[in-house]
């Protein structure tokens, strides 16, 4: 399975991405020279304790006024619109809260465009969300966000979070999604009498090397929105923090070790809903998207961040930055179906393939066994698989990726279904057809399975059976690692990577399930 020539000049009907990103936008690669782990030592033992010392002592030194200026008040206190003394203690906190910002290195922010006013614009829409230091726009506007119910407890950082009137949402609460877009929408018609609510809409961090697909909840109010882009214009990033990458305290590390950080802030003309857009949230976002991409320069991607957990999961089977399975995901959800709800699907068309043994099919068969009809979207997808570019595609294949877009974390599972897919009739498999299980549940168009294949087949038999393999994982639950990523495509992919329960960055997503969907199929299938 590869992205062939075809499989790259490919874009899902209807949307107005650009192509495919260059590299994958949950992965951050940072690369040292030896000139600069000289420099980052030198600033570690000088400017770093220093620097640590007076953002903490700032962030401290905003929590009494914070909690003097909400204490005594319950939550139906703190919801009503801004006050004028709490306008004051604004001032305040926006100048403490600059100091903090200057001890780590933001000299100075440079801010293009005028924000509106919030009569204008009760929504701020933030992107590209890379780092936890996209607070920045937040502590100089001191704009409500979106945040879990659970933020408010957290000692210091809590208080100052509470302070800004946040829209809390709630795990505990079914209803909480609803919730939050009703107390969105009456804000939002307040007249300008409540703060602007910033929200990035990306609903997890990136690297800016796109814009992924934007959530719906910042638009279901269908009031105008603002849209604001950051760059980091810093020879060295040490600012992005993404999923897979340096984590959040190696980032703040480097970032108080570089003498100076540059950050942008662009406040982009308010974005006037049409009524179609107003009934529409997913268009109304897309388009949105649309503008702030072509602001930043950037292509658009209709990855999600249920592609950034897939691409994380913790299976036996880490996925390298460029698997094209992030693609056929995509592809997957495009045709109207949900990768995670697949899985009683998944035993119908692992049957049919079984039924078709090794033949190939073509363009129209497949749309007959998926009983999809032809469309852009499925062209594309035959095109991940036709590596050949013959014009057939093995639907062996094509099984093997959709069960590990539905159940990425089980690797065995996968595996065994693959077993079935490809064995003879004595029950057995050679290295060629481990080679093609592999290639396919890991989305790149070569592996070299030799070393793992000669560690399972103890007997030297030149077939193995899925009982041979089992027992091997279960003695060496590390084999990817030990037998698959050492060659360069392994060492690509061989990052730390950090189990996180929920995605990295400062806003939470609310947008509400679309119950409707569960009831109504979103294309029409073949009869």
């Amino acid at each position: 399975m590869k992205l062939s020539s075809r499989g790259r000049g490919c874009c899902v009907a209807g949307s107005r991405e650009r192509g495919p990103p260059p590299r994958s936008p949950f992965v951050h690669q940072l690369r040292l020279s030896p000139l600069e782990k000289a420099k980052i030592a030198f600033m570690t033992l000088t400017l770093f304790p220093i620097r640590l010392f007076f953002a903490a002592f700032m962030m401290l030194l905003a929590w009494p006024f914070a909690f003097i200026a909400s204490m005594g008040s319950d939550e139906q206190e703190l919801e009503k619109p801004i006050s004028w003394w709490r306008k004051i203690v604004d001032v305040l906190l926006k100048a403490i809260m600059r100091m903090m910002w200057l001890a780590g290195g933001f000299h100075w922010i440079n801010v293009k465009g005028r924000r509106a006013l919030p009569a204008e614009a009760a929504i701020l829409t933030v992107a590209p969300h890379s780092s936890y230091f996209d607070a920045i726009p937040v502590t100089m506007t001191f704009a409500s966000i979106v945040m879990k119910a659970e933020s408010k407890d957290i000692p210091v950082w809590g208080t100052l979070i509470k302070y800004i009137r946040p829209v809390f949402v709630s795990r505990s609460d079914q209803d909480s999604r609803r919730k939050t877009v009703e107390e969105i929408k009456r804000r939002a018609q307040s007249d300008g009498k409540w703060p602007q609510i910033m929200i990035f809409p990306e609903g997890t961090c990136t690297n800016r090397s796109c814009l992924i697909t934007f959530k719906p909840g910042a638009f279901i109010p269908g009031v105008p929105v603002q849209p604001v882009v950051l760059r980091y214009p810093n020879k060295l990033d040490t600012i992005t923090w993404t999923w897979q990458g340096p984590g959040a305290l190696e980032i703040l590390w480097l970032t108080l070790c570089q003498f100076h950080n540059s950050v942008e802030i662009e406040f982009l003309p308010v974005y006037i809903p049409s009524e179609e857009e107003r009934k529409n949230p997913a268009l109304y976002a897309s388009n949105v998207r649309r503008v702030m991409a072509e602001a930043l320069g950037v292509s658009v991607t209709d990855y999600t961040f249920e592609d950034c957990q897939l691409a994380l999961a913790e299976g036996q089977l880490r996925l390298p930055s460029d698997t094209c399975l992030l693609e056929f995901a995509k592809l997957v959800r495009s045709l109207g179906l949900k990768p995670e709800k697949l899985e009683g699907d998944l035993d119908k068309y692992a049957e049919r393939a079984m039924k078709m043994k090794k033949e190939k099919i073509d363009l129209k068969e497949f749309s007959a066994y998926l009983e999809f009809p032809v469309s852009p979207t499925l062209e594309c997808m035959f095109a991940l698989f036709d590596e050949n570019e013959y014009g057939i595609i093995d639907i062996r294949e094509f099984v093997i990726a959709l069960s590990v877009v539905c159940k990425p974390s089980k690797t065995l599972e996968t595996i065994q279904l693959a077993f079935q897919l490809y064995q003879s009739e004595n029950g057995t498999i050679l290295k060629e057809d481990l080679a093609h299980i592999l290639k396919t549940a890991m989305g790149v168009s070569q592996i070299n399975v030799t070393h793992l294949f000669r560690a399972v087949d103890e007997e030297e038999k030149g077939e193995i059976t899925y009982d041979d393999f089992y027992r091997f994982a279960e003695l060496h639950p590390r084999f990817a690692e030990d037998y698959l990523y050492s060659d360069k495509m392994g060492a690509e992919s061989g990052l730390e990577t950090s189990s996180l329960p929920a995605p990295n960055g400062i806003c939470t997503d609310f947008s509400p399930e679309n119950t409707e969907d569960k009831k109504k199929p979103l294309q029409k299938k073949l009869n």
